[in-house]
């Protein structure tokens, strides 16, 4: 700040310089010694300027200070302190304020409401978010639009999704804030189908037009839900529409694109994207990854370390990730060289993970126990342990993952899918008496299996199966589609891979569950209600079994259709009877 102060008849000229001290403490404190000398501490508008300056800059306890010095202050003081507290990652200030006025009797507005109730969120306070609901209704307020979206937005980051319905429902006009923060209450806690149904109850309110903040709700719940033909006709609307796609838009576009299956079509949006920042291309480098394309995400790694941004700390997960999907352990290892030596990264667990994963999948499993001793620090997390696991069982080396099991179940002994996995690699070594005892512990535990279910959309409709379903209205046509499918599959070579299943089942029992496994549903499913040549596109919870794998292969080239899965690691483009994993999976 200048060291020449304005003259004290000047009160613009102080308020300028108040704008030119900005969120600085210090040039502020001369600034406000000046009002004093000056006489112009009665200044409302100086007084507001520099409390909200003052609170900007941080300097709580001076912010309260000026604020009890203020004579008889008004609404309107403390509704912009309460607002600027809000804004300023401030929020227990602005509740403290909101106190204060309630305490000497000032009115309250809906300005006041809607930042008090952002600082509840803010605080993670669902209890006192509810008492000032409470209030808010008290004061005549329940029904103003732009409190009722605040409140939606508060119950929507608190996780009560019920209230914030609630809220919603009972708007008598709706904002497209109040339209977005309700879909992205959905998609951000989990519930990517209601987040869908919003957004189509949105589309048929009359004069109510979605806007890009909208679109980037939607595709993300498309992305959780696999919905391609949803995702497509929401490119369409932008595309019909105008919308600038910017960069927030585009990833929207590249992470939805991919993760329903259609990668190609996603390089495409990443090539006409004007702009890219790191998290566009972290998001293609991603998408390559999980198709199983390695080659193709290293390549790109290489070109945006060339001619990108910095690749941060998430690039290098995508890109270890890709190397581990793919076999590329060389290319791991040199991005891992990279991370450290040029953009001077630490690896943190998720990197970590991804190299004991790369090696464990790769056959290397001797390799992997020794990077896990040698390059992470302190004791390793359950999820490397459950990367060697899962390495163990695919290349049948049962005496480590007994041992690596040990611990793994010492550190969580009560997550079931630990529990599972052991159990079937007991079942792999032929030693049935121990899995009956982990069977016969996880009962006594209450431990469940995890729940299975498969998603295919179809006409912008989410369809979800589950193992043995018999809840949907097509079930006894599904089931003789499926059973007709299955015997076909069978004169081309497929036999059932009971291993596949809990081998507490008798071996009929066991072909039995496999048959109506979650995925082969939601496929036949596909396949009866769709013409000839149409992609068929699912999305499965868990890791795909081995038995669903070889299955998908041969129906694959029964129907003469393009099969795509995506379950809880990548994708499988099943086509002609084989798929795209190569078995390395």
């Amino acid at each position: 700040m200048n060291s020449t102060l304005p003259s004290p008849s000047s009160h613009s000229s102080i308020y300028n310089a108040l704008i030119k001290a900005g969120p600085h403490l210090r040039p502020l404190q001369k600034v406000h010694a000046f009002i004093i000398v000056s006489g112009l501490h009665w200044s409302r508008a100086l007084l507001t300027k520099l409390l909200t300056l003052a609170c900007t800059s941080g300097a709580v306890n001076y912010t309260r200070q000026l604020l009890l010095s203020v004579p008889n202050p008004d609404s309107f003081l403390f509704n912009s302190i309460i607002k600027t507290s809000s804004k300023s990652n401030c929020p227990f200030d602005a509740i403290v304020y909101y106190h204060r006025m309630r305490v000497i009797g000032l009115s309250l507005s809906n300005f006041t409401f809607t930042s008090v109730i952002k600082a509840c969120a803010d605080l993670s306070s669902l209890k006192y978010g509810k008492e000032v609901h409470s209030h808010v209704v008290a004061c005549g307020f329940g029904l103003d639009r732009f409190v009722q979206s605040a409140l939606i937005t508060n119950y929507s980051k608190l996780g009560d999704l019920s209230a914030a319905r609630t809220v919603f429902d009972l708007m008598p006009e709706r904002s497209v804030v109040a339209w977005n923060s309700m879909i992205s209450g959905y998609e951000q806690n989990g519930f990517a189908k209601e987040a869908i149904d919003v957004f189509y109850l949105m589309t048929r309110e009359v004069g109510m037009d979605p806007d890009s903040t909208t679109m980037v709700s939607v595709l993300s719940a498309c992305s959780h839900l696999g919905a391609a033909g949803l995702g497509q006709w929401v490119n369409n609307y932008i595309d019909e529409k105008g919308f600038d796609v910017d960069v927030v838009l585009g990833t929207s576009l590249i992470n939805m694109y991919s993760r329903c299956g259609n990668v190609g079509r996603a390089r495409e949006v990443f090539d006409n994207m004007i702009e890219c920042n790191v998290v566009s291309w972290t998001a293609m480098i991603s998408g390559y990854g999980m198709h199983g394309y390695g080659l193709q995400s290293v390549e790109l790694f290489h070109q945006m370390r060339a001619n990108g941004p910095k690749p941060n700390d998430v690039t290098f997960v995508a890109v270890l990730s890709a190397c581990a999907h793919s076999g590329l352990v060389k290319e791991g290892f040199e991005a891992l060289t990279y991370m450290r030596r040029d953009h001077g990264l630490v690896p943190r667990l998720e990197h970590h993970v991804c190299m004991v994963d790369m090696l464990g999948r790769a056959g290397f499993l001797d390799d992997a126990i020794r990077y896990i001793d040698e390059s992470i620090p302190g004791k390793p997390a359950p999820a490397i342990w459950t990367a060697i696991l899962g390495a163990c069982k695919m290349h049948k080396n049962f005496d480590l993952g007994l041992h690596v099991a040990d611990h793994l179940l010492a550190i969580e002994p009560e997550n079931s899918a630990h529990y599972v996995l052991l159990s079937n690699i007991y079942a792999l070594a032929g030693m049935m008496d121990r899995v009956e005892v982990v069977r016969s512990f996880m009962i006594s535990r209450g431990l469940k299996k995890q729940v299975g279910y498969s998603l295919i959309d179809i006409g912008h409709t989410t369809h979800m199966f589950c193992t043995g379903d018999k809840s949907h209205r097509d079930t006894i046509e599904l089931y003789r589609y499926l059973d007709d499918l299955m015997g076909k599959a069978r004169v081309t070579g497929y036999v059932p891979e009971q291993e596949s299943v809990m081998h507490e089942l008798e071996e009929e029992e066991r072909e039995f569950s496999l048959r109506y496994h979650s995925e082969k549903l939601a496929i036949s499913f596909g396949l009866m209600k769709t013409n000839h040549g149409t992609v068929i596109r699912i999305v499965k919870n868990l890791r795909m079994c081995t038995d669903c794998h070889s299955a998908i292969k041969c129906f694959s080239f029964i129907s003469n259709r393009e099969i795509i899965v995506r379950d809880k690691h990548r994708f499988h483009h099943f086509k002609d009877g084989s798929c795209s994993c190569q078995d390395y999976w």
